[in-house]
């Protein structure tokens, strides 16, 4: 890791968390070089939320780390309050780190009279405080658009790619596959960096959580297939495209996906399914159930957020932590 700033100057920077992910930001805040902040979070009787923060932060650059995976309001609350407190508290400017950011497939209106929930997330965490935003792979690219604050969009892809190289190689073997048409882009890269080609699944969504697998476009035969998505939920886009891949002669099974949601049957139907062995990043802390799944395996993105944050402080590009 480049070091873009001294430690004489690091009294300025500090790293809070709170609940939803704190495991992922010690590790973040151990590759930036300090330490995590000290603030409490408390419940009353009646279940309302307390943030106490005992440090001063005035005049800091203060980043806080909260993945707001499920339960998703609950860490949607926690993030509100922790950043209505810095604000509160005169800290310079206050980032909220978001290596999972939920509400995101809300994205557009699909129905008449219906919100669009990912804007709406955006006005209240800027509301609260928020002058700067980091995210991990959001699921639509346009929700950076949604913010009226700078927005730094991170990318798991190079890391999965370059864990899956060092554990199974690269060539003509692979193939890296899209799930669905809105993933070719984030597919294709993951196919670049380990020189695989590329087949897309044509599929259509009959409703929520629900989708159906329709066609195969590419050649999948006597090859190891790779399925790339950003997220993985109930895993039943991922288990139709396992089904798909064997059918159509594939020889071995794989995925890898930035998010692991994993909500209601997600873990058995990959249990159960023909997949060998499913990569994911640390941005939403696994289960218990779904650590001993034996079927997934975690690839952390700390210090690529830790770079981000050190680059931020320091006034330098983001940008090119990607090229």
């Amino acid at each position: 890791m480049s070091q873009l700033i001294n430690p004489s100057q690091k009294s300025g920077l500090k790293i809070f968390s709170r609940n939803s992910n704190r495991g992922f930001a010690e590790k973040v805040a151990q590759h930036a070089g300090v330490n995590l902040g000290y603030c409490d979070i408390k419940r009353f009787a009646d279940g309302e939320i307390q943030v106490e923060i005992h440090e001063s932060v005035r005049g800091d650059s203060v980043f806080v780390i909260q993945s707001t995976c499920p339960p998703v309001n609950e860490n949607y609350m926690e993030l509100f309050l922790i950043l209505d407190a810095l604000k509160r508290a005169s800290a310079r400017q206050i980032t909220a780190v978001l290596p999972y950011y939920g509400y995101a497939r809300q994205d557009r209106k699909v129905a008449p009279r219906a919100p669009i929930s990912a804007k709406c997330m955006a006005d209240l965490i800027t509301s609260a405080g928020a002058t700067r935003i980091v995210c991990v792979d959001l699921h639509a690219a346009q929700i950076q658009g949604f913010f009226n604050v700078p927005v730094d969009h991170l990318f798991a892809t190079p890391t999965l790619a370059r864990a899956f190289r060092e554990k199974w190689g690269t060539g003509e073997e692979f193939v890296a596959v899209s799930p669905d048409a809105g993933g070719v882009e984030r597919t294709r890269a993951f196919a670049k960096r380990i020189e695989a080609s590329l087949a897309i699944i044509d599929k259509r969504r009959s409703g929520p959580n629900e989708a159906k697998a329709l066609h195969l476009i590419g050649d999948v035969r006597d090859k190891t297939a790779i399925i790339v998505d950003d997220m993985i939920d109930t895993a039943g886009t991922l288990t139709q495209a396992v089904q798909s891949l064997l059918k159509n002669g594939a020889k071995r099974v794989f995925a890898v996906a930035s998010h692991a949601v994993l909500s209601g049957p997600a873990i058995t139907r990959l249990t159960e399914c023909g997949i060998e062995k499913v990569l994911v990043t640390d941005t939403i802390p696994l289960s218990e159930r779904a650590a001993a799944s034996g079927k997934i395996e975690v690839i952390s993105v700390a210090p690529v957020v830790a770079e981000a944050i050190q680059r931020i402080y320091g006034n330098a590009s983001v940008s090119s932590l990607f090229d």
